[in-house]
């Protein structure tokens, strides 16, 4: 099977993200989005947002199907924050009852950096992770 990576031009994928996550894209402001497809349907997303330049950048991802990523995919993803953006760090978010991407993105290399108590509009608490670019494993 035939994996791709989608560059966004319209928000059509980045608001297909935050659909599938049950947020709404007004929050989004100016971002670089990835949809990942195997030629007939996106498999995920990745929106990249809140871009410091030369500092930071914030991922958000959705994947409704498991085999979404590719190992030429997370090249490309840390490629573009830590090369293309010139970010020193990434961020991101993760659920605390989202077991599988809480692994998922420790064995990226990721590091938990935090916890945010009752973060989510639902009481949820998030924990927040960080990778610095000298600490990538994907460059």
């Amino acid at each position: 099977m035939t994996y791709e990576i989608v560059r966004d031009i319209d928000n059509h994928i980045a608001h297909w993200v935050c659909n599938g996550l049950h947020e709404p894209a007004n929050w989004l402001g100016d971002n670089l989005t990835y949809g990942f497809s195997d030629g007939t349907k996106m498999l995920g997303g990745l929106i990249f947002h809140d871009y410091t330049a030369h500092h930071s950048v914030w991922w958000t991802v959705y994947a409704p199907d498991r085999h979404w990523c590719t190992r030429r995919m997370l090249r490309q993803m840390f490629q573009t924050a830590f090369v293309g953006l010139d970010c020193k760090r990434i961020n991101l978010l993760v659920s605390a009852s989202n077991v599988v991407s809480l692994k998922f993105v420790q064995r990226l290399g990721f590091k938990a950096e935090g916890l945010l108590r009752k973060f989510r509009d639902n009481g949820e608490d998030c924990y927040f992770f960080g990778m610095l670019k000298d600490e990538c494993p994907w460059l």
